[in-house]
């Protein structure tokens, strides 16, 4: 009996004493309620609307810490701080000269949504932002191998997301096509049903099965019987975030590219429609708008010994691009 008091107490004891090293955590700075993740902000510049991200994380010693992200690259957060809903940090930022500046963020953070007022030397602008979705993991083209008996066929699965993350798919082989329904997805776990597009040969189908990062396994079940399934994911190799660092005759820029698992992204805060990518060789084109100015740029290039290196092209020129895929340590990826 002492025995187990005394083992009591010890973890007691140890359970405070962590509690003391981590201190409380509030439901305003975890999970996908809190401030880690990315928000797509909006301001006014000059009579302009301004997009842009920010992108909290934390380090290796649990601080804050942010990024400012727009089309003309990132800028680094300073003296970030979530106190009660109340937010506010430091944005440093250099001109072309090489001259920096700051300014300060004081706002809040409610039911989502945030908003405030970013100041500086030349003014005050209002800022609201709200939290970027997440695209499910199941999102994306899968190349499938379906094996019944001695018999084996190949398969294409696309599963595209709406803006409120509901999957919706299509299955496509040499025989035709199945509209893909009632599609769910959580934690690893995807389940839908089938029906084919071909009225001479209609039937339909239930697949059960699981995702595992970039590899897809399961049973489709027909009234004929069961086939096993197994898959890849098309661009597994770029998908994912890489930081970028530009280089041409105005210098040295640090930007970002976010690659979906439905292979649409974004570069910076610019959305990009359609990546292409295939046996290595990455392209994509993007068409922005700022105000009454329109701007198309174009990036080509390799992956090379896990580097990303091309090229982005514009009316102004051409720049040379390498980039470093963030690699996620703990947890699982997507959701």
């Amino acid at each position: 009996m002492r025995n187990h008091t005394s083992l009591a107490v010890t973890l007691f004891v140890s359970a405070m004493a962590l509690l003391l090293l981590v201190g409380p955590v509030s439901a305003q700075q975890s999970g996908r309620g809190g401030l880690s993740g990315d928000w797509n902000v909006k301001m006014e510049f000059n009579g302009r609307q301004m997009d842009s991200i920010l992108s909290f994380s934390r380090d290796q010693d649990g601080n804050v810490t942010g990024q400012w992200i727009s089309f003309m690259g990132i800028n680094a957060l300073k003296d970030v701080k979530l106190e009660e809903g109340k937010l506010s940090f430091a944005r440093v930022s250099q001109n072309r000269d090489g001259q920096s500046s700051t300014s300060t963020f004081k706002g809040t953070i409610e039911e989502g949504k945030l908003s405030g007022t970013l100041s500086s030397e030349r003014g005050e602008t209002a800022l609201t932002g709200v939290r970027a979705p997440r695209l499910p993991r199941a999102a994306g083209i899968w190349d499938l191998k379906t094996k019944r008996a001695d018999r084996e066929s190949t398969a294409t699965l696309t599963l595209s997301a709406d803006k409120e993350g509901k999957l919706a798919g299509q299955w496509k082989t040499e025989r035709g096509e199945l509209a893909v329904s009632d599609v769910q997805y959580e934690q690893g776990k995807l389940t839908f049903k089938a029906k084919s597009t071909n009225p001479d040969r209609a039937y339909e189908a239930t697949f059960d099965g699981t995702i595992e990062r970039d590899a897809l396994t399961g049973t489709m079940k027909t009234e004929r019987g069961e086939s096993a399934v197994t898959g890849t994911r098309q661009g597994a190799a770029l998908i994912g975030t890489w930081n970028l660092e530009s280089t041409s005759e105005r210098g040295t820029r640090q930007q970002r590219l976010v690659v979906n698992p439905d292979l649409t992204g974004l570069y910076g805060s610019f959305p990009i429609k359609k990546i292409n990518f295939q046996n290595g060789v990455v392209d994509f084109p993007m068409a922005m708008q700022f105000g009454d100015q329109s701007f198309e740029m174009s990036f080509k290039g390799k992956i090379e010994e896990n580097k990303l290196i091309g090229e982005l092209t514009s009316d102004r020129g051409t720049q040379k691009v390498t980039g470093t895929k963030v690699v996620r340590t703990g947890g699982r990826r997507g959701n």
